[in-house]
């Protein structure tokens, strides 16, 4: 356990971060300590990151929503001097496995992913003010921030040089955002992605890669002033919540969690999560939910649930099935649901777009995912999203043999119709039943009603029901035999499975980049031994198989 990835942090504890707070701007400065690495073997030079680096940042997101609502722009800034971000560090790539290096760029972008979606869902818009070189992965840190200013010094610049330099793609949404975000023309794109020397002041805004560039001499009094400027366009006075501790204990074969009970059945290859819905009574109001901050159900559960989907992503990777189930009484869990979504009070915002969050993680963990409906299970409103997001779903038909828990159902939600839209902009549902709109809207007329197995059954809301007699076998044969597939060929049969309908810029990152990085991460032209990656800043160039596959 010694050498487990913890995602929990505090600004007690930041190597690489500090923040300033002051009324409704905060400043965010990136101080990379080079040698506080999340491994051995290299240090963190010119403000590049690793894991470790992007824990904080994630963290600080985090608490910028809810300890400090009253926010309302955030200027990221670089404390290095002549460098804003190197981005991701080239020795920890090159020296990295596999597995880890695809976990590190999905957290990274869905940290970039929090950020960017701040300013829409929480009022708070991240401000880059980039001074010194931006490259590559700190070019994309940038890219994320709501509105980019880049100091004009004949020296400053932004670049995407991983094409040239390393013979990889960027890897935290750096070509989707280019054209889909910042809608630089595809030719200039190309030119951009395919030069090692970055592109500066005037020409980066004729371009579009930022939207200003200013003088040296004005550079941090432009900088406050657009603070301020964006601060002032919807002041918020609100008292935070502080968020405290997870009250979790790691065991060597699991964890455990106030909400959250996880498993780890390594001879299995599964993992068995648990979710335990409220035992008290839902909050009277809004008010009473903020008064209950971080200790409230609503927040301690998604919290729990993210971190244990964290933790077991980097540190069970071989664990490549997870079970879900629930505990609990559905109607509570739909009581509170409901005060988090019959108000416009900020915390209670907050808490929904965190939910949403934490379920599009569930979406992208290459894991295959089934769920279990058993007797006694509290399947309702947001902990019913992750029915849909499962690759499978099983459920109990009936009374069962010597089990005397409430018969097993499903509850949907208002939740259920839009409050937990996946990276499509589709309801689980809606991409459930893609060009059924007829099932969708059945589906959707259910909410409010507990359904019990035949009527989920008929809806197709779950896979298939058991009863008493086939239930223990059937799911057995079910869980054997998904273990033992492929985990490569499982990773992409449901990446390609579980996204039905448009292409947003979210599925595009997720999942066309992530499919090909995964592939070039494994390829020799830049992980061989001759490869780019290896040889980067030998002096020598990579070795090129020159074969197009």
């Amino acid at each position: 356990m010694s050498d487990r990835i913890d995602f929990q942090t505090d600004p007690s504890r930041y190597r690489h971060w500090r923040t300033e707070v002051e009324g409704p701007v905060a400043t965010v400065w990136m101080d990379v300590d080079e040698d506080a690495g999340l491994f051995e073997g290299y240090q963190l030079k010119l403000n590049s990151y690793d894991l470790g680096v992007d824990i904080e940042l994630n963290d600080i997101v985090q608490r910028m929503r809810f300890e400090h609502p009253e926010v309302r722009a955030v200027v990221l800034r670089s404390a290095k001097d002549k460098v804003f971000c190197a981005g991701a560090n080239i020795r920890m790539l090159g020296g990295a496995k596999h597995s880890h290096k695809v976990g590190f760029c999905k957290f990274t972008n869905e940290t970039r992913n929090a950020y960017e979606a701040a300013e829409a869902e929480s009022g708070q818009t991240w401000i880059a003010a980039i001074q010194g070189a931006c490259a590559g992965g700190g070019y994309e840190l940038a890219l994320a921030c709501n509105h980019l200013m880049l100091v004009d010094d004949r020296t400053s610049s932004v670049s995407l040089p991983e094409v040239p330099l390393l013979a990889v793609l960027p890897g935290t949404g750096g070509l989707t955002r280019v054209t889909d975000k910042r809608h630089v023309r595809r030719d200039r794109a190309d030119v951009f992605c395919s030069t090692e020397e970055g592109i500066k002041g005037a020409r980066a805004v004729e371009w579009g890669l930022v939207d200003e560039a200013v003088g040296n001499n004005r550079f941090d009094e432009t900088v406050a002033e657009r603070a301020a400027e964006i601060a002032g366009r919807a002041p918020r006075e609100a008292e935070g919540v502080e968020m405290t501790p997870l009250d979790r204990t790691f065991t060597p074969d699991g964890v455990e969690y106030s909400t959250v009970s996880v498993k780890v059945l390594r001879d299995a290859g599964r993992v068995e999560i648990t979710v335990r819905g409220p035992e008290g009574d839902a909050p009277a109001d809004a008010a009473a939910l903020h008064a209950e901050g971080a200790a409230a159900w609503l927040m301690r559960c998604a919290r729990e649930v993210e971190d244990a989907i964290l933790h077991l992503r980097m540190n069970e990777m071989e664990c490549g099935l997870w079970v879900l189930r629930t505990e609990g009484d559905a109607a509570k869990v739909a009581a509170h649901e409901a005060v988090m979504l019959g108000s416009d009070h900020w915390f209670a915002v907050e808490l929904r777009h965190y939910w949403k969050r934490v379920l599009k993680r569930l979406d992208v963990t290459s894991r295959s995912i089934i769920a279990l409906v058993e007797n006694g299970g509290a399947w309702a409103g947001m902990l019913a999203e992750m029915i849909w997001a499962a690759d499978r779903a099983y459920m109990m038909e009936g009374a069962f043999e010597d089990d005397d828990r409430p018969e097993a159902a499903i509850l949907p939600t208002e939740g259920n119709l839009g409050a937990y839209p996946m990276g499509n902009d589709l309801t689980r549902l809606r991409t459930r039943f893609w060009g059924d709109d007829d099932a969708v809207a059945a589906a959707e007329a259910s909410a409010g009603e507990a359904l019990d197995a035949e009527r989920a059954d008929e809806l197709g809301l779950v896979t298939m029901i058991l009863d008493d007699i086939d239930w223990e076998d059937e799911v057995r044969i079910v869980l054997e035999e998904r273990a033992s597939f492929s985990p490569d060929a499982m990773t992409g049969m449901e990446a390609n499975l579980r996204f039905a309908g448009p292409e947003t810029m979210e599925t595009r990152i997720f999942g066309r980049l992530t499919a090909w990085q995964n592939w070039i991460f494994n390829r020799p032209n830049a992980v061989g031994k001759d490869g780019a990656l290896q040889r980067y800043g030998s002096g020598v160039k990579g070795d090129f198989d020159m074969e197009r596959v």
